[in-house]
């Protein structure tokens, strides 16, 4: 009699809001559009309790843990998942009710992060990413790009902001599995080493660089940020997808590392995600508390701005700053449409749980870049030489020149 009500409960709410969407109980009974694009099936009275007060992350959770499913394209999922959690509120989803947490980054506790996200298995990711493994998002020209295409732009991209040159020392800051050390290694000249905290990843990375003969021009370290050596300064840096893992709180001394690792008149390209609202802290509806149980633990999302202030109090000046986000939204549907077209596969890598976590999460946040609840930038940024200057050109026109 209880879940009857509540289902009514629901129906009606849905009904009144006009979402095309409908609720299935594990009896048969159902509410809601009569023909709906989405059907969400209850698989037990505990997820129908928490229906009657949805939240977008609460949902997610929900269907990572089967305690329901989900029957539509998985834009329109996430889409209506949203809308029926409330997270539709002008730029960003409405807020949540929690404080926001606080990490202590200590090294112990970001090396078991980044192996909780990354060490899942290689061969899961190399289903759904390009043959490169580029991680990050990718940089599309045309309409007709290609994600490899793409994600090779975004690595040219990088390098022709720094303007990397034969034999300078680069380094790359959480470098995944080894794409970007590799390409200004090879096509470059540059003496590349990237540090990461993932064992598979740097397993990964050495092998690619053995097979490709780029050893002796390129390497991957198992190495904490804190920990590079700073006696021998590198020309270029590019933190890639890494600063978000540092911590708020720990940006000074993230960006006062980079710049004791500079030499003078050296540059730094830092790429990552930031939110879109000054003094957010996470994203509501419980989207921040689902990425940071399920996906990335400890990761924190600020605003531009302060990184932009973190980076100048370090004695770093920001040269150029390019948003990507509508750039990241295209890249995350790509990865979600190659990751359900490898579905089985990717359950008899990982198992149904671990591919419901990346299925929602990677189209969750796709649906956030497009609609600006985030987004991503990348700076560029020099330690002046004494007396101030920077060997930079007055244009951006040797970024995109042939």
């Amino acid at each position: 009699m209880q879940d009857s009500r509540i289902l009514a409960s629901i129906g009606r709410r849905i009904e009144e809001s006009g979402l095309p969407l409908a609720v299935r109980l594990w009896n048969g009974a159902a509410a809601g559009a009569a023909h709906p694009q989405v059907t969400i099936s209850v698989r037990n009275p505990l997820a129908l309790a928490a229906l009657a007060r949805p939240s977008a992350g609460g949902l997610a959770a929900h269907y990572v843990e089967q305690q329901i499913d989900v029957d539509g394209p998985i834009r329109d999922v996430v889409g209506l998942g949203a809308a029926l959690g409330g997270a539709t509120d002008g730029a960003s989803p409405r807020p949540t009710r929690r404080l926001a947490r606080w990490v202590r980054h200590t090294r112990l506790f970001d090396s078991k992060a980044v192996r909780s996200h990354y060490d899942v298995g290689d061969d899961f990711f190399g289903l759904w990413l390009d043959r490169r493994r580029v991680y990050s998002c990718a940089y599309f020209r045309r309409a007709d790009d290609t994600l490899e295409i793409a994600q090779e732009q975004k690595l040219d991209h990088i390098c022709r902001k720094l303007r990397l040159t034969t034999g300078e020392r680069f380094l790359d800051i959480g470098c995944g599995w080894g794409a970007l050390v590799m390409w200004a290694a090879e096509h470059y000249g540059a003496q590349a080493l990237g540090i990461t905290l993932s064992r598979n990843q740097h397993d990964y990375a050495r092998a690619r660089i053995r097979e490709l003969g780029l050893e002796g021009r390129c390497e991957v370290r198992l190495l904490d940020y804190r920990d590079v050596p700073e006696e021998r300064p590198f020309d270029k840096i590019a933190s890639v997808g890494m600063f978000e893992h540092v911590g708020r709180e720990n940006l000074a001394a993230y960006f006062g590392k980079i710049a004791r690792l500079l030499r003078p008149g050296g540059l730094l390209l830092n790429h990552g995600i930031t939110n879109t609202v000054p003094g957010q802290r996470e994203l509501g509806s419980d989207i921040g508390e689902f990425v940071d149980r399920y996906v990335f633990p400890g990761g924190e999302l600020t605003h531009i701005s302060v990184v932009l202030e973190a980076l100048s109090t370090q004695g770093l000046e920001s040269w150029d700053v390019e948003s990507l986000r509508p750039h990241y939204a295209r890249t995350l549907w790509q990865w979600v449409e190659r990751l359900e077209a490898s579905r089985a596969a990717a359950v008899a890598a990982v198992g149904e749980r671990i591919y419901r976590i990346w299925r929602i999460y990677m189209a969750g946040s796709a649906l956030g870049f497009e609609r600006g609840w985030m987004s991503i930038y990348q700076v560029l940024a020099g330690k002046a030489l004494p007396g101030g200057a920077l060997d930079l050109p007055k244009t951006r026109d040797y970024i995109y020149a042939p």
